[in-house]
């Protein structure tokens, strides 16, 4: 059965880092959930927006599969490009989305952790200040509501880049909304942090650019995997941006149909491809 993971937050879950600035990853065990169908992982993986990109999740879940590569991973988009807090209560929509989402996940995969990515929509205006019980009450719900007491949730942290430049500016107060993610991944039970010290930007300020996503992700696997909290950069997460290896059958067919789509090749390079692939 497929091992699927909930990704929700705002729009450094969903990404924003520019696809081409990392290597693409490709790889037939890494699923996501698209129009109810678990298909094969291409970013952006969580489309909210005509700007989604790069994410953590994929690196995350490359990262898992090397761990596992007999096993299928999923992964469950359901993250919002500039949420807050309030967005997410539980009679809203996009907790009620999220929910729908992942009870159809679980009708072919086993739900295996969360992924959560949010705050820049909150650190202002002493929003801070009611973080913390929000925050309680969103995930207890959605424990309760999917029966994941004991799954782990991974949440990360800000970027110290913020309340500088750009659109990134107004979150001055993203220290103290650090603070408050700390303090409930050591206060919850099955709930761990991920630093987001010495990632960079992309120039708007205020988004997580391509290649640091690649290391964040790779941060939320080692807290996933060892169940503990990250505080610091890891030793080795650059090997996030080397994804080369060797390709299946079904991930050739699936990146020349891909290059054929996009325009970068023509129908007579596509099947001069595609015959290659398909020799014994």
């Amino acid at each position: 059965m497929i091992k699927s993971f909930l990704m929700l937050g705002q729009s450094n879950m969903a990404g924003r880092g520019f696809l081409h600035e990392v290597d693409p990853i490709y790889n037939e065990k890494i699923k996501m959930l698209r129009n109810g169908q678990w298909q094969m992982m291409t970013e952006p993986i969580n489309y909210d927006r005509p700007v989604s990109g790069v994410s953590l999740a994929a690196s995350f879940a490359d990262a898992w599969s090397n761990a596992h590569p007999d096993e299928v991973i999923g992964l469950i988009p359901c993250a919002e490009g500039g949420s807050s807090l309030d967005d997410w209560q539980p009679e809203g929509i996009l907790f009620q989305h999220a929910l729908s989402e992942a009870r159809f996940a679980m009708r072919s995969s086993q739900i295996c952790g969360i992924l959560w990515h949010q705050g820049e929509s909150d650190s202002y205006r002493s929003l801070h200040e009611t973080y913390y019980a929000k925050l309680t009450a969103i995930m207890s719900t959605l424990r309760h509501e999917l029966n994941l007491e004991k799954i782990p949730l991974i949440i990360g942290g800000l970027g110290d880049f913020l309340g500088k430049t750009g659109f990134g500016q107004q979150a001055t107060e993203y220290p103290q909304i650090n603070e408050q993610l700390q303090r409930f991944a050591h206060e919850q039970q099955h709930c761990y942090f991920v630093t987001a010290a010495g990632l960079t930007a992309n120039p708007d300020g205020i988004h997580i650019d391509a290649a640091s996503q690649r290391k964040f992700g790779y941060r939320y696997f080692q807290a996933f995997s060892t169940m503990s909290h990250i505080m610091e950069p890891l030793a080795g997460e650059e090997q996030s941006l080397n994804v080369e290896r060797a390709y299946s059958k079904n991930e050739q067919i699936y990146i020349h149909s891909l290059e054929l789509a996009s325009g970068k090749i023509t129908y007579a390079q596509f099947e001069a491809r595609m015959a290659k692939v398909m020799q014994p």
